[in-house]
C-alpha cells in the first residue's frame, strides 16, 4: 500500500530554507550548513534525516557531486504553492520599469518591447511578448545561457531547442492562458529542464502573453512581482 507523504511543519519550513537558499547561491545545500545558521536549533544529524525524508518523498535530490541536496520540480512546485506571497517591486525596480515604459514613445509594440528589456534584466533570464499567437519578441537570451546550470552541454542543447521552437510553444498556450501561471517542469511546455512565469496581458488594443523563461532555480518570488507589476503598466499605457 502507498502512503501519500504529508510533510510536517519543520519539514516544511526546511525544505522552504534549502529552496531559498539554492536560488541564492547555486550551491547544493547541506544540513551541516543548515546548522550552523541557528535557524532550526536542531543537529546536522537530526537536519539530515529530515532532509533524507524529503529526498525519499522527491522534494530533494542529491546531486552525485556533493553532500548537500538540491530542489526537485516538486520541490519548487509545493515552495511556489506555499510560500510565495505577494509582494511589492522594489522602488529601484519600479522606476526601471516604469521609465522603460515612458521613454518608449513609439507606440505599444514599442512599449512592449522596452518592458522585456527592462524585465529580462531585473529578472536575469530571458523574457517573451506574444504579440498574437503568431507574433512573437524576445529578449535577455545571454542573461539565460549566463546561469550555472547551462554550464552543462546537455541543457544547452535542451535549451537551444526550445528557444528554436518558442514560437511553436506560444502558439499552442495562447489561448489557453488566462491569467498568472508558473510552469515548473514536467508542467512547462518551454521546456522540462527550466521554468517559466507566464501572464496574459491586456491593452486597449488587445491581449497578448507576456512570460519569464529561466532555469528551475529561478528567482520565483522577484519574477512573479515583476511580472504582476508589468501588468499594471501595460494596462495602465
Amino acid at each position: 500500500m502507498i502512503f501519500d507523504f504529508m510533510m510536517n511543519d519543520r519539514q516544511q519550513a526546511l525544505l522552504r530554507t534549502i529552496v531559498t537558499d539554492y536560488i541564492r547561491t547555486a550551491q547544493p545545500v547541506g544540513s551541516q550548513l543548515i546548522a550552523e545558521t541557528g535557524r532550526f536549533k536542531l543537529s546536522p544529524a537530526t537536519i539530515r534525516n529530515e532532509m533524507v525524508e524529503l529526498e525519499s518523498s522527491g522534494y530533494l535530490r542529491q546531486p552525485h557531486t556533493s553532500a548537500g541536496r538540491v530542489p526537485t520540480a516538486k520541490g519548487y512546485q509545493f515552495y511556489v504553492d506555499h510560500f510565495l506571497q505577494a509582494e511589492p517591486v522594489s522602488r529601484s525596480q519600479e522606476r526601471q520599469l516604469t521609465a522603460a515604459v515612458t521613454a518608449a514613445d513609439r507606440g505599444e509594440p514599442d512599449q512592449l518591447k522596452a518592458l522585456a528589456k527592462a524585465v529580462a534584466d531585473l529578472a536575469d533570464n530571458a523574457v517573451f511578448v506574444g504579440f498574437s499567437a503568431s507574433n512573437l519578441y524576445y529578449t535577455g537570451l545571454s542573461n539565460l545561457f549566463s546561469q550555472p546550470e547551462f554550464v552543462e552541454h546537455d541543457l544547452v542543447r535542451n535549451l537551444s531547442e526550445v528557444i528554436d521552437h518558442l514560437d511553436r510553444v506560444v502558439d499552442e498556450i495562447f489561448s489557453v492562458i488566462n491569467q498568472v501561471d508558473v510552469m515548473i517542469g514536467d508542467r512547462n511546455p518551454f521546456g522540462h529542464d527550466c521554468s517559466a512565469i507566464v501572464a496574459k496581458y491586456q491593452t486597449k488594443t488587445g491581449e497578448g502573453l507576456l512570460g519569464i523563461l529561466g532555469p528551475m532555480r529561478m528567482d520565483y518570488q522577484n519574477n512573479l512581482s515583476l511580472i504582476r507589476y508589468s501588468l499594471t503598466l501595460v494596462r495602465g499605457s
